[in-house]
């Protein structure tokens, strides 16, 4: 009995092992089959989606290109802007800038673009993982219900409903294939659910870039009109004549230096009092800079007071920074907060002070002021995140050349003087403008 018994226990051991192997050799068999179903040629939609992805590729060169020549008109413009002293040197440097304004608004028609392209090649990968997680559910489904018939059972039942004992091994094994499968499969479903959502992430960002390069292509194009009208109008002005243009240049220099002087009084009468601790202590990073490039061109200040008490302003220099920009570029907000104001001192003062203006009250107790804007993009009242765009940066006011004045307040001391509360005997017409005693200008630099 006991030799029957040993030699039923080692057949059934040469059998689980012969049961074994064939089943190894079937996987090999599948897997062998997969990877040379994964070297077939592309299904139409990959082909697409490969044409798209050079597509995408070809207008990035393109963008980068652009990019370059954007430069070079940049250092032109740059080069130029340092010869206002003569008509000529002013009338090339709006012609520069009319280039570069152009190159700015097919750069722009570029990027739109490759972002529809990007839209598209999104919805096509959106497209192809929601088939493959429909598939991916049918066979899951096929999977579970195969499996809760064998799961029903015992394995002993399994084992004796057949009449071979190989056959019921075999069984055993396909349950156990099963269960790997369902396993792969979840795993695959959830890897392809969370690419999905990347997916949809994605498309929304890429949609919500593209409304802001419509904006600002929009944006662009008025600034070229801007440009242009202001050529003419000093084609105008000076009868295309040298010995005119030195006249009205001298004329609005001598007239802003009589209206800054005259601010100064005004400011002199202001009493307000500015409590130190209300300030956030000095640091980089306290405010973001207006720009993303930055090239310096004038410092706050310049005397003895300042250079000793850097972040207090003491009436007598300049009351800012000046950053050397292009006509266009965006102008960013140093931080959180809401527009005070916005204005443009040109209706009522042509080419002698800020031109158009941004202030923003931020939330740290600073506020911040932007100058000789070529357009302005927010209103009063709104709010405003650190880097949104306010405007862009021009020539209008009285400038030497295209640039940004940034100019930091303490919020307790700056306000925008009323329609009918200061005159101007300069200019013979109220002035709404941003004022402060001199203790409300503080450095930029202390903050930034």
């Amino acid at each position: 009995m006991r030799g029957n018994l040993l030699i039923i226990g080692i057949c059934f051991l040469a059998l689980m092992a012969v049961t074994i192997t064939q089943a190894e050799t079937e996987s090999s068999t599948i897997n062998n089959n997969e990877g040379g179903s994964a070297t077939e040629e592309l299904s139409q939609s990959q082909k697409d989606l490969e044409l798209l992805k050079k597509s995408i590729a070809g207008k990035n060169e393109e963008i980068k290109k652009i990019e370059e020549e954007i430069e070079r008109y940049k250092k032109q413009i740059e080069q130029t802007g340092q010869q206002t002293t003569t008509l000529k040197g002013v009338v090339k440097t709006l012609e520069t800038t009319k280039a570069k304004l152009t190159a700015d608004i097919n750069l722009t028609g570029k990027k739109i673009q490759t972002t529809n392209l990007n839209i598209e090649r999104l919805g096509m990968a959106i497209g192809d993982k929601k088939d493959r997680i429909v598939k991916g559910m049918r066979a899951l489904e096929s999977a579970l219900e195969k499996m809760n018939e064998l799961d029903l059972r015992s394995p002993v039942e399994i084992v004796l409903a057949n009449e071979k004992l190989y056959d019921g091994w075999n069984d055993l094994i396909d349950l156990e294939k099963f269960q790997g499968g369902i396993n792969n499969q979840l795993s695959l479903l959830k890897s392809l659910k969370r690419e999905l959502e990347n997916n949809k992430a994605q498309t929304e960002a890429e949609k919500k870039n593209l409304s802001s390069l419509k904006s600002q292509l929009t944006d662009q194009q008025k600034i070229v009109e801007q440009n242009k009208q202001q050529q003419n109008k000093l084609l105008t002005d000076t009868k295309n004549k040298e010995s005119e243009y030195r006249k009205i240049l001298a004329s609005r220099l001598a007239k802003k230096e009589e209206l800054e002087n005259e601010i100064l009084e005004f400011e002199s009468q202001l009493k307000i009092s500015v409590d130190p601790s209300l300030l956030p202590q000095t640091g980089s990073g306290v405010l973001g800079w207006p720009l993303k490039s930055l090239r310096i061109t004038q410092y706050f200040g310049n005397t003895s007071f300042s250079t000793k008490n850097p972040q207090v302003y003491n009436g007598m220099g300049h009351n800012g920074v000046d950053f050397g920009a292009s006509p266009g570029t965006p102008v960013l907000s140093a931080g959180l907060g809401t527009v005070v104001d916005t204005g443009n001192t040109d209706n009522q003062c042509y080419g002698v002070s800020y031109g158009k203006w941004v202030l923003v009250r931020h939330t740290n107790g600073l506020s911040t002021l932007y100058a000789h804007l070529s357009l302005i993009k927010v209103s009063p009242g709104e709010a405003v995140r650190k880097g949104d765009v306010l405007g862009y940066s021009g020539n209008t006011g009285y400038s030497t050349g295209p640039h940004l004045h940034f100019t930091v307040f303490a919020s307790q001391a700056v306000r925008v003087s009323g329609p009918t509360e200061y005159k101007s005997r300069i200019c013979g017409t109220y002035l709404k403008i941003p004022v402060a005693p001199k203790s409300g200008y503080l450095n930029p630099l202390s903050y930034l």
